[in-house]
């Protein structure tokens, strides 16, 4: 936040606890108010800031990335993600801004799962399939504040308890994601969960990015794209996988060496961007899973110069075009969003892992650690 705008938050929400850097410790992070729920929870956003100018704004509701300003080749600072500007409007216009997505980020097949010979059914809210987590999955739920840092790397670490039998998931689940910020663009998010009983994990953020800044009259639709992946999982018309893993070789699926997003997006000679109203489709990451973030995804802004990068530990890569945002949103000052305005670059295992063998295992047993590290990392190209 700059100017006028971080004035205002800190104006109206009354700042509780400013960490101040030493010459030495150039990262800060600032804690404040953010809003009340409905049943008197309240909520705190804290804000990270590096020495180059980039800064991170997250909320502890849904531990949510609310803000993430980066500034362009002449220095000009805009907030990359889509949203909403109050509690209130995330409270009462749900949508995925930035949230912390689980327990299982993207769609699972007729919302149900079998585990040792029991099948569990899950909230269904994506028609017959669960999505995201379920009707109210942990972008809905309040996290707690267990400790704020400043350095070389500004943190939040924020917890959240999800009971056995939460949206029909079995176990209870401890989790914890971790916000961290350096001084050269990088923001890390650490995702990590234990559970009691055996159950399944796939978390992710669902930050919507527009490179030129939320709310650009031209939306994502001239900004290039790079996704470092050779095959992709097409999907039927309920967005579930087939369970073929197909070359993007030929396609408009083939973003190994950048393409404008305006290529392809709307092509609907290719069945599978028509049954999607777009790209919203997992891609298979080239450098499969891994012990350390490597690059999954690139996005470039010709005209700001703005870039970010994907890194995940994890598999797979959900790109998903903003195909539902249809002039119906009012978001961030404002502005009404419309399809393109932002995509989402989900790292994650892929969709319906624990109905599809092949995909791998999404499994967490007592006793084992769930973790996924991913890193959004903005720059600039002059």
């Amino acid at each position: 936040m700059t100017g006028k705008r971080q004035l205002a938050l800190c104006g109206c929400l009354g700042l509780t606890l400013s960490l101040l850097a030493s010459p030495a410790l150039a990262a800060t992070a600032q804690r404040a108010p953010y809003g009340t729920l409905p049943d008197g929870t309240a909520i705190e956003a804290v804000t990270l800031k590096g020495a180059n100018g980039v800064s991170a704004v997250i909320t502890t509701y849904g531990a949510t990335l609310h803000e993430f300003n980066a500034p362009d080749r002449n220095g000009k600072i805009a907030d990359i993600t889509l949203g909403q500007d109050t509690l209130k409007q995330y409270v009462d216009h749900p949508n995925y801004w930035g949230q912390t997505i689980g327990r299982y980020a993207n769609r699972i097949a007729g919302g149900r799962f079998t585990l040792d010979g029991k099948t569990y059914q899950l909230a269904q809210n994506d028609g017959t399939n669960s999505l995201h987590g379920g009707t109210v999955g942990f972008d809905k739920k309040p996290w707690k504040i267990v400790s704020v840092h400043q350095g070389p790397t500004a943190s939040v670490s924020m917890t959240l308890t999800s009971p056995d039998g939460d949206q029909g998931y079995p176990g209870t689940l401890n989790t914890t994601v971790t916000y961290s910020l350096d001084d050269h663009g990088s923001l890390t998010i650490d995702f990590s969960a234990t559970t009691d009983a055996p159950t399944i994990v796939n978390m992710t953020n669902h930050a919507l990015f527009n490179m030129a800044g939320e709310g650009s009259p031209d939306g994502t639709y001239l900004q290039r794209l790079t996704i470092y992946a050779s095959h992709y999982t097409p999907i039927n018309s309920k967005l579930i996988p087939t369970g073929e893993i197909r070359s993007v070789a030929g396609t408009v699926f083939d973003f190994r060496k950048g393409r404008l997003l305006s290529d392809g997006l709307r092509d609907g000679n290719d069945p599978q961007i028509a049954v999607a109203h777009g790209w919203d489709h997992n891609f298979v990451l080239d450098k499969g899973k891994t012990a350390t973030p490597k690059l999954a995804a690139r996005l470039e802004d010709p005209a700001s110069g703005r870039v970010l990068e994907v890194l995940t530990t994890q598999p797979g890569l959900q790109f998903y075009s903003g195909n539902f945002l249809d002039g119906t949103i009012v978001g961030k000052h404002g502005h009404v969003y419309r399809m393109s305005d932002g995509i989402a670059l989900e790292p994650q295992l892929f969709p319906d892992t624990p109905n599809q063998p092949k995909f791998g295992s999404a499994r967490l047993d007592p006793g084992q650690v769930y973790h996924h590290r991913m890193i959004y990392r903005v720059s600039v190209e002059k």
